[in-house]
């Protein structure tokens, strides 16, 4: 087989520009995969997941349980990014995509914050869609 006849995928990393903080690359990984104990082992011990429209996720097995109830069969399409070096020997960082869902697709925003081993301390996600694109959406 020579070269030219390999295909080759475009990792997240190429798909998220701007950004290359591996607990975020690894979060869309993982959560993609339907992995969500790895997506939770991303957080710090006591990280917060902050979904849109509910009361904080917090700790490892709260997300992971949370993910598994609410995330199947989502994807996640994130685009573009920006990192922010924090003073406090962190780091937040910004991400701009969609979630694919069996339903609906919808523009998202994450927003991470990591703390100096690279642990997420907390993840927000915000639906950037105006009113009348999320009123259908309703349970």
């Amino acid at each position: 087989m020579v070269m030219a006849d390999l295909e080759t995928t475009p990792t997240l990393e190429d798909r998220i520009t701007g950004v290359a903080e591996p607990a975020v690359l690894d979060y869309f990984i993982s959560l993609n995969a339907g992995n969500y104990h790895a997506t939770a082992a991303l957080f710090s011990p006591d990280g917060v997941l902050n979904p849109p429209f509910e009361e904080p996720v917090v700790g490892r097995e709260a997300i992971a349980a949370y993910l598994q109830a609410e995330a199947a069969g989502m994807q996640l399409h994130p685009h573009q990014g920006s990192v922010v070096f924090l003073e406090a020997n962190g780091t937040a960082v910004q991400v701009k995509g969609k979630v694919q869902t069996s339903l609906f697709t919808v523009n998202v925003g994450w927003q991470f914050i990591l703390n100096a081993q690279g642990k997420i301390n907390s993840a927000t996600i915000n639906l950037l869609a105006s009113l009348e694109e999320l009123l259908p959406l309703r349970r």
